[in-house]
């Protein structure tokens, strides 16, 4: 099985990376299901590095069925440390234009479908999402895209909704008034699952299009949209090639808070906890299950 330090999740559009070398797809599999894809792995400037599409390629699964668990475990299973999103969202702020890409620090989950957690029945566990992405990681997507000569604003809240629908307009108009900046349907429950897996991630948010509360949102054509998606899968890729060699050269990265979010958060007792439950954790949480006391 391939190793990896940093995972790429790709969404709309991003379906591969270019520029990796030693590059070959891989299956990986998953006691939570079937993930995705297989994994692309390769190197960056010597970084190893696995590249996974949300969707699958050719875009095949829609979010709600996302397998987000067997996702996330793939590639902590592989070895990944640092988890990079990019999601295509729209826009709910007139000054973030389609174009723009946003690095989120919050999120609204208003889905309702999914496996939010690993952990359940037998094996409880709480972590803290007060703060959902990791602002190191943050620091460094926010440098690579200044060198990538990319418009990235830092800073805003994703509201993810279930979809597949879009928004009607009484609740883009809801989620404006709720201060959110732009709106999709892929970051959760992601971001809570990469945090229960003790992975640093942070998000890129692609805008392709002004949500249907701005009034020239009806003279949006489809092409337009698909035009300005490719362009975004671009500037993405580019993003990537200029990040990967930040974080996988951060010598601060083992001192992230983010590594030990379990530290404290499993509850139940040792004696008490579900066998096959603790089992299909090992890879996720084997951290803290095996800790002797």
């Amino acid at each position: 099985m391939g190793q990896a330090s940093i995972g790429i999740i790709g969404g709309s559009g991003v379906y591969d990376i270019g520029g990796l070398t030693n590059k070959r797809w891989e299956k990986v599999g998953s006691p939570f299901g079937a993930p995705s894809d297989e994994l692309l792995f390769g190197e960056l400037n010597g970084v190893k590095l696995a590249f996974l599409p949300r969707h699958g390629r050719g875009h095949k699964i829609p979010p709600s069925e996302i397998n987000f668990r067997a996702n996330i475990d793939v590639l902590k299973r592989v070895g990944a440390s640092d988890v990079i999103s990019v999601s295509a969202v729209g826009s709910l702020r007139e000054h973030l234009s389609p174009g723009t890409f946003v690095i989120v620090d919050q999120f609204i989950d208003r889905t309702f479908a999914r496996e939010k957690s690993f952990f359940g029945s037998g094996l409880v566990a709480h972590v803290s999402m007060a703060h959902p992405v990791c602002k190191r990681l943050g620091d460094h997507i926010e440098h690579a895209a200044k060198e990538a000569g990319i418009n990235a604003l830092r800073g805003g809240t994703y509201l993810v909704m279930e979809g597949p629908q879009f928004s009607s307009l009484a609740e883009s108009e809801l989620y404006r008034q709720w201060g959110c900046d732009v709106i999709g349907m892929t970051n959760m429950p992601e971001a809570k699952l990469a945090r229960e897996a003790e992975l640093c991630y942070a998000t890129v948010a692609m805008v392709t299009d002004y949500d249907c509360w701005h009034p020239g949102h009806e003279h949006v054509t489809v092409e337009q949209i698909v035009k300005v998606l490719l362009a975004n899968a671009d500037k993405a890729k580019n993003l990537v090639k200029h990040l990967v060699p930040h974080v996988g050269n951060d010598a601060k990265a083992c001192d992230c808070g983010c590594r030990a979010a379990l530290q404290h958060a499993l509850i139940t007792a040792s004696e008490a906890r579900d066998a096959e439950l603790t089992r299909k954790l090992q890879a996720i949480a084997g951290r803290v299950l095996n800790q002797t006391t």
